[in-house]
């Protein structure tokens, strides 16, 4: 991928994931905080899901969450723009602090806070409407109506899909390959101009050319997004993650299970030097 300059091997013995190497990130306390999570429990008819979690997301970084399934990946991100308020029986303790606010409170905006922080789900979801509908779409609905032609021009050029479609606009959006719809998702997200960018594992369903599209796409637009990306691909957290966190499932009572943060880190050090011995196993293949 452009802008790698060595890899790295991780620790044996038994998976190797390779890791970019780049530029050395800055300490933890000059990086920008997007998001200040503290003792955040996700519950769900009673039952929680998420227990617990205390950890910071940095401006214009990419950060990976990594875990087995059920440990509660998705739910995690979706706590950050409030989609989770759309399931029956779903509640969330806890603070995530943004831009000063604490979006968890009973009297914040949830259409606002989807305004700033966007999600590109798994499989792609355009809408039945041409090209140029669903990317100009979101910017309807925000009542933003000022030069929308080159504001989808600018998005479509952003998820490096303008080349490919600026002489169809006016055609589906279903008649686009899988790849190319998932990058007119992320079109769709970015021409609204949110800080961040949520991604709940956005290449599961694409094929390897596809998916090396979107891992690029990352990699150029963080300059100007946060992204943050759930994925089951220990390889993909390798190549296109700066922090990396990494989540496993705890057991109470009765067979209760729930899902919690164990360790977060650089993402070269939790593939190379994990300080969990669960991490280590997970990241090795000894479980997951």
């Amino acid at each position: 991928m452009e802008g790698a300059e060595d890899v790295s091997t991780t620790i044996e013995p038994t998976m190797r994931v390779q890791t970019t190497r780049r530029q050395p990130m800055p300490p933890r306390e000059r990086l920008e905080k997007v998001f200040t999570i503290e003792g955040l429990d996700a519950i769900y008819g009673g039952k929680t899901a998420v227990k617990g979690v205390t950890m910071d997301i940095y401006k214009n970084l990419v950060t990976a969450i990594i875990g087995p399934s059920g440990c509660g990946k998705s739910t995690f991100i979706r706590c950050f723009n409030r989609m989770n308020d759309l399931i029956p029986g779903f509640t969330q303790t806890g603070t995530i602090d943004y831009a000063g606010q604490d979006i968890c409170a009973a009297n914040v905006d949830a259409v606002e806070i989807r305004r700033n922080i966007g999600m590109v789900f798994q499989r792609p979801n355009p809408f039945p409407k041409s090209i140029h509908d669903n990317v100009s779409w979101g910017m309807k609905v925000l009542g933003i109506r000022d030069n929308i032609d080159e504001r989808v021009e600018r998005a479509l050029t952003q998820a490096a899909l303008w080349d490919e479609v600026k002489d169809r606009l006016k055609s589906s959006a279903l008649s686009l390959s899988g790849g190319q719809q998932q990058r007119l998702c992320i079109a769709r997200t970015i021409a609204v101009e949110p800080d961040v960018v949520l991604m709940d594992e956005p290449a599961s369903a694409l094929d390897p050319i596809a998916t090396q599209a979107i891992e690029e796409l990352m990699h150029n637009l963080k300059s100007e997004y946060t992204f943050v990306i759930v994925t089951h691909n220990m390889q993909q957290a390798a190549r296109v993650a700066d922090m990396t966190a990494f989540f496993s499932i705890s057991r109470g009572e009765e067979g209760h299970r729930w899902g919690e943060l164990i360790e977060y880190d650089a993402t070269e050090k939790i593939f190379t030097a994990p300080a969990d011995t669960r991490t280590e196993d997970y990241v090795t293949g000894r479980f997951g």
